[in-house]
């Protein structure tokens, strides 16, 4: 049997579905009216094809459907394909928090999170959830960056609000305001530093990175006057790394990087908690942002809004958001490849071209 080129493979896009009665189904069947995203890769959605047509008839389109399959390897390249992770009906409550729908959230990432670890998919986009809905003796995190970490043994790692050249990511995640001070080590910094570092670089093919830490303290503590953690952390921190050879720079006060054009001179931006890094991200791109999480063996990407249950059912939610999530992901497992195929080891390629010779003889 033939193997396919590698430049000849479709990249195989597995989709949660996130909560059923948010926009989710509503923002993925709107991406995929466009017919043409179908030429980039081929997408499985694991959910329902019952909540999925329910959704097609709330939205009045009637020219839409997907092709249900019962494995992955059978999805059509030139269809967007639908798994279903469950076959009987499903009452739907459009804008309310339920809880089959956390369940069926729930079920949706293990199955797909599953065929991601069996290398089925090849990249993983989730749908919106609901993050109390969703909780359970199998989920028992703040969101999916975690579980993700969890399920794929990664210690390090780095929820990173993507949007064109913006690139922001929060040293403390999903914790209370009250914790993230005391969570701010030179240790935890440099960590983060170098994911994003590796993610600049891996991920979005930027040779050099230049990186911009923010200060914790209003004007980033003006030399210890509001607080002492830039003086004592944080620059220590960025001076370690910077002798790591990574270009990074700080602390720069939050308000005035984000109020100039200070943000566009970087690469990559460290924010010390996740409202500081979210609420400028959202300012600038609400509809067009995507969640990456770095520092994953596996490629994994969300639309950067969350369930919008006010928005749900009533044909106003934008896709933009969920349709970059898909071109980012195929664009970061794509300059994985080829990060991968620049940095081989001579006498490794070497090696395979004389086994496919003799395979060939």
């Amino acid at each position: 049997m033939n193997k396919v080129p590698e430049k000849e493979k479709r990249i195989r896009i597995g989709i949660t579905h996130g909560d059923l009665n948010s926009i989710s189904y509503e923002v993925i069947i709107k991406t995929f009216l466009d017919s043409q995203i179908l030429e980039l890769f081929t997408p499985i959605l694991y959910g329902s094809s019952k909540i999925a047509s329910y959704h097609r008839k709330s939205l009045n389109i009637t020219d839409f459907s997907f092709n249900l399959i019962k494995r992955p390897e059978l999805a059509n390249p030139k269809r967007p394909n639908i798994y279903n992770i469950l076959d009987q009906e499903v009452k739907i409550e459009l804008g309310k928090s339920t809880k089959i729908a956390g369940e069926l959230a729930l079920l949706s990432l293990e199955t797909a999170t599953k065929d991601l670890h069996n290398n089925l998919i090849d990249v993983l986009v989730t749908g919106p959830i609901n993050k109390s809905n969703i909780q359970s003796a199998s989920f028992d995190f703040p969101g999916h960056t975690e579980y993700l970490a969890k399920k794929f043994n990664t210690k390090d790692y780095l929820m990173l609000m993507v949007s064109e050249d913006l690139r922001v990511g929060a040293i403390t995640g999903h914790i209370p305001l009250k914790d993230v001070a005391p969570s701010i080590t030179a240790e935890l910094i440099i960590d983060k530093v170098q994911i994003l570092n590796d993610s600049l670089i891996k991920d979005f093919r930027i040779r050099k990175p230049k990186i911009a830490i923010l200060g914790l303290n209003p004007h980033a503590s003006d030399e210890s006057l509001h607080g002492n953690e830039e003086e004592e952390i944080i620059i220590p921190a960025i001076k370690q790394a910077f002798d790591k050879n990574i270009l990074v720079y700080g602390p720069y006060p939050a308000d005035g990087f984000f109020g100039s054009s200070k943000y566009t001179k970087f690469d990559g931006i460290l924010a010390m908690y996740h409202d500081q890094a979210m609420i400028p991200f959202k300012t600038m791109a609400s509809k067009s942002g995507v969640n990456f999480t770095a520092g994953l063996p596996v490629v994994r990407t969300s639309p950067s809004h969350g369930t919008a249950f006010d928005l749900a059912g009533k044909d106003s939610a934008s896709p933009d958001s969920f349709r970059n999530a898909l071109y980012l992901a195929c664009d970061i497992y794509k300059n994985r490849e080829l990060h991968k195929e620049l940095n081989k080891d001579p006498l490794d390629i070497k090696i395979s071209e004389n086994n496919s010779e003799n395979k060939s003889a």
